[in-house]
């Protein structure tokens, strides 16, 4: 009898020892993030904000700006985490991209997600999608944090799905002009709920018919636009000096939201050209920007 309780003791000694190293190998992981953007709710709740309209053919989303933006409040907002990716929901007819989608596609740390696109142009499936990324990331305690840009009601499936597996969800959302944009079982069920402003808008929503620039201007070349680049950091840097450079630097690739706005309106004057929704202009831009911000360390 002493023989099976000395053996059960040390059985029950060897599976604490296991949760211990367990909980220690857990304490060291850093926690992780990941921004789930319903393009459909995105789109309309930001034009009517900023442009009056949810028709998309109204109006120009600088969706690389913005994404950007968002990578870097997300930074803020989950200092000790590190981002996984932007997964970017859409639809899309028999879900072949469009241009401006595959545009998004090729940015780094961003994954693009499409569901059908009706006669109506009613997005079908993109729920499901967000329920089934959401659920599978948690499962695999792939993320800790969920950040999530949406407000149908039919994603409250989607978070009660990930948060069953100890993720938490933050729903972020679109300041409406009148009323909300965001169903209320949906606001009940999040972790935290944050709403973001024209201010934070209004610099990636222009309306076509109000161009800041001639549409008949040259399109510079990517050369151009990576000199202009490093024209504007060698400003930057004299105007702030090196310790302000310490502190970008971690940052790389990405700039923090005002710098990169400053970077790009810098850039539209001396070029006279604009840059809004020219994905591949922008990074030869932030390429120029930040080559020169490197030999100068």
């Amino acid at each position: 009898m002493n023989d099976d309780l000395a053996a059960l003791s040390a059985r029950i000694d060897r599976t604490n020892e296991l949760l211990q190293r367990m909980l220690a190998e857990v304490a060291k992981t850093p926690s992780t993030h990941a921004i789930f953007v319903d393009a459909g709710y995105l789109y309309a709740a930001a034009g009517r904000l900023v442009s009056g309209t949810e028709d998309r053919r109204t109006f120009d989303l600088d969706t690389e700006g913005l994404i950007e933006a968002l990578i870097d409040k997300a930074r803020t907002i989950f200092a000790d985490s590190r981002l996984l990716r932007v997964y970017w929901y859409d639809g899309a007819r028999r879900r072949i991209h469009t241009a401006e989608q595959q545009a998004i596609a090729e940015l780094p740390d961003v994954k693009v997600r499409l569901g059908n696109l009706n006669a109506n142009n009613q997005q079908k499936g993109v729920d499901s999608l967000i329920r089934s990324d959401l659920e599978s990331l948690a499962r695999h305690r792939a993320i800790s944090d969920a950040a999530l840009i949406g407000g149908d009601e039919d994603l409250v499936s989607a978070v009660e799905a990930a948060q069953g597996y100890g993720a938490r969800v933050h729903l972020w959302g679109i300041e409406a002009p009148e009323g909300r944009n965001q169903a209320e079982p949906l606001l009940w069920e999040v972790d935290s709920q944050r709403t973001f402003d024209l201010d934070f808008f209004k610099p990636y929503v222009s309306r076509r018919t109000s161009a800041a620039y001639e549409a008949t201007a040259a399109r510079p070349t990517r050369d151009d636009v990576r000199f202009v680049g490093a024209q504007v950091a060698a400003k930057w840097l004299s105007a702030r000096g090196r310790e302000a450079l310490v502190e970008l630097l971690p940052g790389h690739p990405y700039l923090p939201g005002s710098v990169d706005q400053d970077l790009l309106v810098e850039a539209e004057g001396l070029l006279q050209y604009s840059l809004r929704g020219q994905s591949d202009l922008r990074r030869a831009l932030r390429e120029g920007f930040w080559e020169h911000l490197r030999t100068q360390y």
